[in-house]
């Protein structure tokens, strides 16, 4: 994954570079979005590896595919990866362009995991206390999952802070085998 990451980087650093000198941070992120979709398609990954099909052809079809969400800058990209053998790295590329745009717009996506939905009330108090606490503005995704049992699983980026009650269960157990 670290490998990955340090061969994608290069390329969301300079895609975010052209994308934010242009004032097309939306632009890039659709564009780098449903590139990672049309790659992480099982049956386009066939076609990365087979010797039959050209590189021409190769960007020919992802930009198709692709469609209004690709112009003339991201099709020049989709060449780049292919003439360099790097267009399998697509949605680690979008994910590090993701993370680099929020960190320019001072915002962080937050995803909170809980065994049942928050009001209302508590998302709004949740999204007020971490934008406290992390110093920027707070985008909130949340997914139910039952294994929780109680409390929230959340994560910022490389924070995670575990309240689940299944966490306290498991150090609880811990502390008494000692």
């Amino acid at each position: 994954m670290a490998e990955t990451q340090t061969l994608a980087r290069p390329y969301a650093e300079a895609v975010f570079e052209l994308a934010e000198s242009n004032g097309r941070l939306g632009e890039w992120s659709r564009a780098l979005e449903a590139l990672s979709a049309i790659v992480s398609n099982p049956d386009v990954a066939l076609l990365l590896d087979n010797p039959e099909i050209s590189d021409s052809r190769l960007v020919e079809l992802v930009v198709e595919i692709g469609g209004d969400d690709m112009d003339e800058a991201s099709w020049n990209f989709v060449r780049l990866l292919v003439d360099n053998g790097r267009l399998g790295l697509a949605p680690v590329i979008a994910s590090l362009y993701e993370q680099r745009k929020a960190e320019a717009e001072n915002r962080v996506d937050v995803s909170v995991t809980s065994a049942v939905e928050f009001s209302e009330e508590q998302r709004a108090a949740l999204v007020k206390s971490l934008e406290k606490r992390l110093a920027r503005n707070v985008s909130l995704t949340f997914e139910q999952d039952e294994d929780v049992i109680g409390g929230a699983i959340i994560r910022a980026g490389d924070l995670v802070i575990d309240g689940s009650l299944r966490a306290q269960l498991e150090r609880m157990r811990q502390s008494l085998a000692q």
